[in-house]
């Protein structure tokens, strides 16, 4: 958890906010003692686990938080001359998971 004072929160305020955005609590203090705390909206709600938060942090992917880009639909599939993906998906369902 980072903490900043409030002068250091008023000068840099957007890039403490990207890190809250990305999933960061920011402790915010006043002449070294605590005020306040910056945290996501939702951070408790959301029903990602986390372990995917914590996968997300390091950097091995983003979660999503937004739309899908307007040609997503139009753009090519991946091959999959095999059908190992759909072949999984079925198996998936199967088995009940």
């Amino acid at each position: 958890m980072k903490t900043a004072s409030v002068s250091k929160l008023k000068a840099s305020l957007s890039s403490y906010l990207a890190f809250v955005q990305a999933g960061e609590e920011i402790v915010v203090t006043d002449r070294g003692k605590p005020i306040a705390k910056l945290a996501p909206i939702g951070l408790d709600q959301l029903t990602v686990s986390q372990r995917l938060l914590s996968l997300e942090k390091t950097g091995l992917f983003k979660i999503g938080r937004g739309q899908l880009p307007k040609d997503f639909w139009e753009r090519p599939r991946p091959k999959d001359p095999e059908d190992t993906v759909l072949l999984a998906l079925l198996q998936d369902r199967e088995e009940g998971l």
